[in-house]
């Protein structure tokens, strides 16, 4: 199978990189993590002008019709630089809209987004679900013309910075169904939080929340489809943004075992660290080799049980990947790497955070044996 990228992947790759480089270096980081914000709206806007916000949803909503393998390397550099901007998560939620919605709602939506001037947050995950993906308790209920949402949704990623939430809920007719909602609509209320990795998050509780008719996106109780279909491809995006934070885990460990010294000589001549350290990059170059293949089936596989298997597989080893990398990271650090001034320790919370979003290795192991059966 070809895994080369295209003149145009590799030119948007380079381009976010240099940007990343020079405008998201780790002290200017810091800054926009400690802001009130929490993130930069002028990183945001730059990223809409690179087209990275238009590349994952169709090009009759306004976007670039492009796929999850055209992200890698934006992922990528996202990962290395530990981006806090709620790309990801925007993208999961407009890809939902894009999947189900109708063209005028996809319009409305998407081109605000495409062009920098709106975020969104997909508002799914709830008490007692853990990462089952239709345990879904929050109710919605028609109301003349409309809808009434009830509900809590818990570690909504993105939800204090978005415009529009995209709230999965319950209704009569059973199933699964999707509402957008607007964040200032009444009735919803949101408990903030700064995340392990320094991402924003949020607790939303929808309190008799009433939405007007055009609020249902697709089908009434349909969405669960589109639902494991979004997730999977969000999932191994979040992959790619792995491999990036573990490429510089492993390049800033090897920096400092050819630098720090002990006995006179630096530690990186010591056989068992060496040993330790090619582990760590055939760890991670194993994860990279799985993620380019579930890229590639998320984008072109129309089996969606074979897509499925293939993104478990991949999401299983690359959270082995960067729990043995991020720790490996720390311990070879020694106690530096367990500070604040360190990259390394905070490439070490984001990779920590990764390996549980979207599914731990254990329930994509589980996942994987279900429907490999």
């Amino acid at each position: 199978m070809d895994f080369d990228f295209s003149e145009e992947q590799r030119a948007l790759t380079e381009a976010v990189t240099r940007f990343l480089d020079q405008r998201y270096g780790f002290e200017q980081r810091k800054a926009i993590v400690a802001s009130e914000f929490g993130a930069s709206d002028a990183v945001w806007h730059q990223l809409a002008e690179f087209g990275v916000l238009a590349i994952p949803f169709s090009e009759d909503a306004g976007g670039l019709g492009g796929g999850a393998v055209d992200l890698i390397g934006t992922l990528q550099a996202m990962g290395s630089a530990l981006v806090v901007e709620p790309v990801l998560a925007t993208m999961l939620a407009g890809r939902l809209i894009d999947r189900s919605a109708d063209a005028r709602t996809r319009a409305a939506v998407l081109g605000p987004v495409i062009a920098g001037r709106s975020r969104l947050a997909f508002a799914h995950t709830e008490d007692h679900a853990r990462y089952e993906r239709g345990a879904v308790t929050t109710r919605a209920v028609r109301d003349g013309d409309g809808w009434v949402l009830s509900g809590v949704k818990r570690v909504v990623v993105g939800a204090p910075w978005a415009d529009r939430l995209v709230v999965s809920a319950t209704t009569d007719a059973g199933g699964v169904s999707l509402f957008l909602v607007p964040m200032q609509a009444a009735g919803v209320a949101t408990t903030a939080y700064r995340q392990f990795d320094n991402q924003r998050a949020a607790d939303v509780a929808l309190n008799r929340v009433r939405v007007d008719a055009d609020a249902l996106i697709g089908a009434q109780g349909q969405a669960l489809a589109v639902i494991d279909e979004v997730l999977d491809f969000a999932t191994v995006l979040l992959c790619a943004e792995a491999i990036g934070a573990m490429q510089y885990a492993n390049d800033t460990t090897l920096d400092y075992l050819k630098t720090r010294k002990q006995f006179g000589v630096p530690i990186g001549s010591f056989q068992a660290l060496q040993h330790r350290m090619v582990e760590m990059v055939i760890s991670m170059e194993q994860a990279r080799s799985m993620m380019l293949l579930a890229c590639s089936k998320v984008d072109g596989e129309a089996d969606a049980t074979e897509r499925a298997r293939c993104v478990s597989a991949a999401k299983i080893k690359v959270a082995d990947a960067a729990r043995q990398v991020a720790q490996e990271t720390v311990q070879l650090h020694g106690g530096v790497g367990m500070t604040d001034e360190l990259k390394a320790s905070h490439t070490f919370r984001r990779l920590t955070l990764i390996t549980q979003q979207f599914g731990d290795a254990d329930y994509h192991l589980a996942r994987f044996g279900a429907l490999a059966a």
